[in-house]
């Protein structure tokens, strides 16, 4: 997501918000990170991730080494739904992000976590952006799904729901589950990009895995200095598009402002709970 408070255009950066990439300023040692992270999480998500994920992956196997080229990477990604990745600074203000979705560019940051952080990073680096993200822009529906997201910000500004529709992007893009095959795979950009919470996700008893509900995902907190203490599960991308396509957001919206929010551990009554988690993690870090 991008940022309300991030209002200064940087000195190098476009009016969009865009700054060249500049690949060749990479080191050695940033793209041999890279190259690490990518070995590591490409080698243990195979029945983990969903199968789209997993076949969007080669949409990054580039020519050149390391970090990707986000050229080379657009052209690719360009060709299968008509998305390219943009370099930005860092954080980006909400409309920016948004314009930048709706018109079917990612926006990614350009600089690789050091060694000692390959674990966890609470700022989004080039990693979790291009390895996290990328690969699904590669599916037709998901790319639709992102693309609606962007136009949905867009409008969301005008009936002062961001955080609200923040928390859709929090639960589906960055932290979704998703059925598949009979069983629970990750999509989300935040699990499949981080090697703890790849396995957590999946496999801890601690979280909530709960069906997806729209309303109810806008109602939800979450966290973002930790673990998920609940993981909302769709049963297709189709079905999460239709859903967003076909709603109404404004009357939900003002539903929304009469209703309490909910922790992120809850669980309430209508909630189709596929796992009750003890939440013993969040509680062993309070």
């Amino acid at each position: 997501m991008g940022d309300a408070h991030a209002s200064a255009i940087p000195a190098d950066a476009a009016a969009d918000w865009t700054v060249p990439q500049r690949w060749g300023d990479y080191t050695p040692l940033e793209h041999a990170t890279w190259d690490r992270l990518f070995a590591r999480q490409a080698a243990m998500l195979p029945g983990r991730a969903t199968e789209a994920f997993l076949r969007g992956l080669d949409v990054l196997r580039l020519s050149k080494p390391g970090v990707p080229d986000f050229d080379e990477l657009s052209e690719r990604l360009g060709k299968q739904t008509g998305w390219s990745v943009v370099a930005v600074p860092g954080l980006v203000p909400d409309e920016v992000f948004f314009e930048h979705l709706a018109n079917r560019r990612f926006v990614a940051g350009r600089f690789i976590r050091t060694p000692d952080q390959l674990d966890y990073l609470q700022e989004p680096d080039v990693f979790h952006d291009v390895f996290g993200h990328v690969p699904l822009l590669s599916d037709p529906v998901f790319a639709d799904y992102m693309q609606a997201y962007g136009e949905g910000g867009l409008r969301s500004l005008t009936f002062g729901s961001l955080e609200k529709l923040a928390r859709l992007y929090w639960y589906t893009v960055e932290f979704g589950l998703i059925r598949e095959a009979g069983d629970l795979r990750i999509y989300g950009a935040g699990i499949v990009s981080s090697f703890g919470e790849s396995v957590f996700a999946l496999d801890d008893a601690s979280p909530n895995r709960i069906a997806f509900d729209l309303k109810r995902v806008m109602r939800t907190r979450y966290r973002i200095d930790d673990f998920q203490q609940t993981y909302f599960v769709i049963d297709s991308f189709r079905d999460l598009l239709d859903r967003t396509l076909n709603t109404d957001f404004a009357p939900l919206y003002r539903e929304l402002q009469s209703l309490d929010d909910l922790e992120a551990a809850s669980v309430i009554p209508g909630d189709h709970v596929l796992t009750r988690g003890a939440q013993t993690h969040a509680l062993a870090r309070a």
